[in-house]
């Protein structure tokens, strides 16, 4: 799945204003692919983590399926994070 650098702007914009599962899901997507930039799984997963939180099943598989080709400590990063962004920008 690709996406245009409109669409990841539009993504990050719908987040920030209504942090809905569907956006949420579809930057983990983003960050997992290495759309718009370099694969980074840290913010896959915190991304993922955070739809699933709001109900996404299909981020939740996403989730667990990175979750098994990261460390530890990059799961525990991308678990601060998203407890950080939960904290600050949508309660």
């Amino acid at each position: 799945m690709a996406f245009t650098d409109s669409e990841i702007a539009e993504a990050h914009e719908a987040v920030r204003r209504e942090g809905d599962s569907d956006n949420l899901y579809k930057l983990g997507l983003i960050y997992s692919t290495g759309q718009g930039g370099a694969v980074d799984y840290v913010q896959a997963h915190m991304w993922f983590n955070l739809a699933a939180v709001r109900g996404s099943e299909s981020a939740k598989e996403c989730r667990r399926e990175l979750s098994e080709m990261m460390s530890k400590d990059e799961i525990a990063q991308a678990q601060r994070s998203a407890r950080e962004w939960l904290t600050v920008k949508h309660h």
